[in-house]
């Protein structure tokens, strides 16, 4: 990382630039930073750019031939504490922070095997290990952490705007409103580090251990709120098995079994959080949700109603 040449973004990541002034000023100045904190940590490349939705991970060496992972992140309010939960976690179940910028947004991490994610396996075996993760990381939540009850009733009122929508049932959003209401005024929404965004490409395989975590978004939140991303990722595969419901059903249940958590409480979170995900993708321009990811979420709803 001793010239510009020697790091390439890839080009997939730098169109992001559209989205927002912000993050295409981050962009532009993303291979100067690489360059000073390569230079500062003693750093040198070491394999192809990896990136995601807010940032690129580098494959390096350090000054003492160890390889690692120099993550930039684009600075926003998720990525704010996840050094912090890694710190708490010290490498039980997921990949080591070796070291850490928060100013800059920027983290040296224990290298994981990034060509090979929980993907690999099949669904219910990666749901299987996904709930033994669960009992690694699920700490009491370290005090930084924003509440999940407090984002749960800023959610109460925000879901309300999609009553009047007409691609979604108004039930679902009654459902989801009053969820999130009970759920910001009880206390067992909070008290646990959660992840909240562990799902089967977050989850890398290693040496160390055989699996490893990688990029929380925590909170101070409840087990239970963390089986969502785990139905609405690896859709293709669900749709594939000729009955989507049972197929939705089927991880649902192998996580809650396995990892002891409560069928309930996990129902009402994934009605949540779906309700959630149609809200965040009505667009700007449109004032209409996304079609297939409207669809999708719904169909999850329906899913795991009793």
């Amino acid at each position: 990382m001793r010239s510009e040449g020697e790091v390439e973004i890839p080009p997939s990541f730098l169109a992001f630039a559209s989205r927002s002034e912000s993050f295409a000023n981050w962009l532009a100045a993303l291979p100067r930073l690489i360059r000073d904190v390569s230079a500062e940590w003693s750093l040198t490349p070491d394999g192809r750019v990896r990136s995601g939705q807010a940032g690129v991970a580098v494959p390096v060496r350090t000054a003492e031939g160890e390889p690692a992972m120099a993550k930039f992140g684009w600075p926003h309010p998720e990525a704010e504490y996840e050094h912090l939960a890694l710190r708490a976690w010290a490498g039980r179940g997921a990949v080591r922070l070796l070291r850490a910028d928060p100013r800059r947004s920027v983290m040296l991490l224990e290298r994981a095997d990034a060509d090979q994610d929980l993907t690999s396996l099949p669904v219910l075996e990666a749901c299987e290990v996904v709930a033994g993760l669960y009992g690694r990381i699920h700490l009491p939540a370290i005090p930084q952490l924003d509440l999940l009850s407090a984002q749960a009733g800023r959610w109460a009122d925000e879901l309300t705007q999609l009553r009047g929508d007409r691609w979604v049932p108004r039930r679902y959003v009654d459902q989801a409103v009053a969820l999130a209401r009970d759920f910001a005024a009880d206390a067992d929404s909070d008290g646990t580090l959660i992840h909240t965004d562990l799902h089967y490409f977050n989850v890398l395989a290693a040496t160390r251990e055989p699996w490893l975590v990688i990029d929380p978004k925590p909170l101070s939140g409840e087990p239970a709120y963390e089986v969502a991303p785990m139905l609405w990722n690896r859709w293709d595969e669900a749709v594939a098995s000729g009955n989507l419901r049972n197929a939705l059903l089927n991880r649902m249940f192998a996580l809650v079994d396995a990892a002891g958590l409560d069928e309930d409480r996990v129902r009402a979170w994934i009605i949540v959080r779906e309700m959630v995900n149609i809200m965040w993708s009505v667009t700007d321009e449109a004032d209409v949700p996304d079609a297939e990811w409207t669809t999708n979420a719904i169909t999850i709803v329906k899913a795991v109603q009793r």
